[in-house]
């Protein structure tokens, strides 16, 4: 385990390299100067020259690249054309995104397991249609539109949960954005549970463990389960790091000044530096969550060999 572990990590390396690449030809080939849409017309030449120097923007793309990827394995994230420090944003912002993120994760592995379980043992009776109208609505209606409307409904008319903001801390202020963060991937799990507990549940070695006499509810909770949740886990751990890119919306509707708010700001004010650094963090979240899903395989189903 030890050597695929060190394998994955090293296979990570040219992954960061190239899509971190990508993201920086698309932000920095962008028409248009940086230093001028932060200075303005009344800018300084000799500020600008300066500025210039310090980014390296008269530099060759890739040499551009080089000083930043470099700085990236160094833990170094880069500067704000102001100054800042993109990690001292990161270290500001990240925990709203990570709270927001895993109380959703929290929703959709709970809430989606439990109703596709649900829904697999009640197949064709009256659970089973509610869970799959349920899922159905979460899949097709918009992110911002479910928002809105919760936020109307339970934050404004019956002033259970805070309508914005984080000024009531974790859990209260993180409840509703959670909730519908995970709404559509909440669906998705429930009827991928669904169907690979059917199939399971159809399989010979749990027709095997029925006729030998063990309980209905081991045969179900461990021998079924326990194989049904191999491709639940892999969609979990891919949507982790989609979850954390995907909550530029949830954030801002409910206000939460977090990495996917942040993102979206220094998008629209064209922050060169801050965008690449996010968005090469996200690629992080999401390799380290891929290779926790590999690892779990193991723990899941022991005929997988890695070695």
């Amino acid at each position: 385990m030890g050597r695929f572990v060190v394998r994955r990590v090293l296979q990570a390396i040219p992954v960061l390299i190239g899509v971190t690449f990508l993201i920086y030809c698309l932000v920095f080939l962008l028409p248009g100067d940086p230093i001028r849409a932060l200075m303005g017309e009344k800018q300084d030449p000799h500020l600008a020259l300066v500025l210039r120097a310090r980014y390296h923007l008269d530099d060759p793309l890739v040499v551009q690249y080089w000083h930043y990827i470099t700085g990236v394995f160094r833990g170094d994230l880069g500067t704000t054309y102001t100054g800042r420090s993109i990690s001292d944003i990161v270290a500001q912002r990240f925990p709203v995104t990570l709270k927001l993120a895993l109380t959703a994760f929290g929703f959709e592995a709970v809430i989606g397991i439990l109703a596709g379980i649900l829904s697999a043992l009640k197949r064709g009776r009256f659970a089973d249609n509610v869970v799959f109208i349920a899922t159905l609505f979460l899949i097709s209606i918009p992110v911002f539109v479910l928002g809105n409307v919760l936020q109307l409904e339970l934050g404004v008319k019956f002033k259970l949960t805070p309508v914005a903001g984080i000024e009531d801390g974790w859990p209260a202020s993180y409840v509703l954005p959670g909730l519908v963060l995970a709404a559509t991937s909440m669906a998705y799990i429930a009827r991928l549970t669904r169907t690979s507990m059917i199939e399971s549940v159809r399989s010979d070695y749990v027709r095997t463990a029925i006729a030998k006499g063990l309980p209905r509810r081991r045969v179900i909770g461990i021998h079924a389960l326990r194989n049904s949740l191999i491709p639940v886990v892999t969609f979990l751990g891919m949507d982790l790091g989609s979850l954390m890119g995907g909550a530029i919306i949830t954030e801002r509707v409910f206000n939460l000044p977090g990495i996917g708010g942040q993102l979206a700001q220094s998008v629209s004010l064209r922050e060169g530096p801050v965008v690449v650094g996010l968005v090469t963090l996200l690629i992080l979240i999401y390799l380290v969550a891929n290779l926790v899903v590999d690892v779990l395989y193991a723990v899941l189903d022991p005929r997988i060999r890695y070695e």
